[in-house]
């Protein structure tokens, strides 16, 4: 009896699965279609706000159990295989494979798209400035540590906008090739965020350690790898996987909810989805109080402000550059306003793009 009661659940869920994947095809078929009609009128393939938009709506009728972040892995994978099927698209990222930049930009474009590991932060942009790829992901700041500086120098003097932005949440293990005793590992390497997002737990775990700095947390796995030495590296769970690692030290960072905030590149930033962020760059006048007045406009118009960053204009000794984050559109009534009216006190000024919220 057991087992024909079981026999007939499975025999549901086959007949289901046949309908979800029917009606997957006709979502694909559509978005074919949608596509066409983007090419005809010369949109992008990527639309960010729309996307965003779908999964707000699936998050809000979603009854359960399916769970959020279940919901919005499978749906970003059909949206990848949809985007795929318009164009093929070309990410550049932070590499190499399983660094974290690589999970970010698997979690916002999905696993269809073409992904292509650089170097450095800087090659991330080049790559997308030279139309080698048609998106880049980037990190911009941490929870612990804050600023990701280099990244915000490369908006100064680059024209690419931001059109999304995605958090993720970072969890450091201690590497090795074969599960080395805390006592026997004598260099450590990693990026320099590992490094500073783990310091503490390094200072009392491995004080005489020789630490080494690498591109990125992937790389220093794979430099782990190819070594039978008392080395080990800072990393994650799927740099670890990749490179065949074993753990002598797991969740290192200092700080749970350790959580790092990317931002998508590309050449044109996202129309308005009802929930919002913008990005502004500007130079302030040599003035007393002339960020006081350059800010003010924000107040008049109630625009939030929810991020302030300075960084020194290269070549110009004790001149900066501001950042702002802000919530809404730049085609929003009141942000519109309050840009200009901001422009025309700045002595330099641009919007390095409106994206949703992550």
């Amino acid at each position: 009896m057991r087992s024909d009661k079981l026999d007939k659940l499975r025999e549901n869920i086959d007949r289901l699965d046949g309908q979800i994947l029917e009606l997957i095809n006709q979502r694909l078929e559509l978005a074919r279609k949608i596509g066409r009609e983007k090419a005809k009128k010369g949109l992008a393939t990527l639309n960010n706000a729309r996307e965003s938009l779908v999964l707000q709506h699936l998050n809000e009728i979603n009854p359960g159990p399916l769970t959020q972040t279940a919901l919005q892995l499978i749906f970003k994978e059909i949206m990848a295989a949809a985007r795929e099927l318009q164009s093929q698209h070309k990410v550049a990222f932070l590499g190499p494979e399983a660094s974290f930049t690589h999970l970010a930009a698997l979690g916002h474009f999905g696993g269809e798209t073409i992904m292509q590991p650089q170097n450095s932060v800087a090659e991330v942009f080049q790559a997308v400035l030279q139309e080698k790829c048609h998106y880049g992901i980037v990190p911009v700041e941490n929870s612990i540590e804050g600023a990701v500086n280099h990244t915000l120098d490369l908006f100064y003097t680059s024209d690419l906008k931001i059109c999304a932005e995605r958090y993720q949440k970072i969890s450091h293990d201690l590497l090795t090739v074969s599960g080395l005793p805390l006592n026997s590992i004598k260099t450590v390497f990693s990026h320099a965020q590992a490094f500073a997002q783990c310091r503490q737990w390094l200072q009392d775990n491995l004080p005489g350690a020789i630490l080494t700095e690498c591109g990125s947390t992937a790389e220093a796995a794979r430099r782990v790898a190819g070594q039978r030495g008392q080395s080990a590296a800072i990393a994650g769970a799927a740099a670890a996987e990749l490179y065949n690692l074993k753990p002598s030290a797991e969740k290192i960072e200092d700080l749970p909810g350790n959580t790092t905030r990317f931002l998508v590149l590309g050449k044109e930033d996202s129309p308005p989805s009802g929930k919002d962020k913008t990005s502004i760059l500007f130079v302030t006048p040599h003035l007393p109080g002339a960020l006081h007045q350059v800010l003010t406009p924000m107040a008049d118009y109630g625009i939030n402000m929810v991020k302030l960053e300075s960084r020194p204009v290269r070549n110009e000794k004790w001149s900066y550059f501001f950042i702002a984050d802000f919530i809404g559109h730049r085609e929003d009534e009141q942000v519109a306003k309050m840009i200009k009216a901001t422009k025309e006190i700045c002595l330099y000024m641009k919007v390095l793009g409106s994206y949703p919220q992550g």
